[in-house]
């Protein structure tokens, strides 16, 4: 296996430990928030859809993306790797936009355990999602500016493998902190 396509790996199995961690704690202490603010009375689902929609079309374009690096086609790889970055930072968006809605009716990380677990696992991957389109937008530099054959196969596995991980656990992240919050 190729070197660095390894090393992701080995750096998604940690992570993947981790998010299990941080969904069976959100899980565990869902029912135990009390009083106060749910994730039925708190998020808005129809938004966080379309944004998750966003995300989930990222891996679409990144997809081809790869078959344009495959075939050598320099162009569509510019053009696929940008909207994979268009469609990140459009959930990014969304997510600031659902903390800012949270944070102004006072649902913050320290008021509860819903806020706590919440903003723990959405903002963890989160932050993975901006380090992933941080990631992208090298490899579309050095698509635009590298010499070729820029980016390499590696790189572009490597970084593929990481942003289907990401989008990967936020259909978890999804079904547990908001469809179940609906059913």
């Amino acid at each position: 296996m190729e070197k660095n396509k390894l090393a992701m790996l080995l750096f998604i199995a940690n992570e993947a430990v981790f998010f299990l961690l941080l969904i069976l704690a959100y899980v565990a202490l869902h029912r135990r928030t009390g009083t106060g603010p749910t994730a039925a009375s708190s998020l808005d689902l129809a938004a966080t859809s379309v944004y998750t929609v966003l995300l989930l079309s990222s891996s679409f374009t990144l997809w081809r993306a790869e078959v344009s690096h495959r075939r050598g086609r320099t162009r569509a790889l510019r053009g696929w790797l940008a909207a994979t970055i268009v469609l990140g930072a459009g959930f990014l968006f969304g997510q600031g936009r659902e903390y800012a809605g949270l944070l102004s009716r006072n649902i913050t990380i320290s008021r509860d355990l819903f806020g706590t677990t919440f903003f723990t696992l959405t903002g963890f991957h989160g932050l993975h999602v901006f380090l992933g389109v941080v990631m992208l937008a090298v490899l579309l530099s050095l698509a635009v500016f590298g010499r070729s054959p820029e980016p390499s196969e590696g790189a572009m596995n490597a970084v593929s493998v990481y942003w289907h991980f990401v989008d990967a656990v936020w259909v978890i992240i999804f079904s547990v902190v908001y469809l179940w919050a609906f059913l």
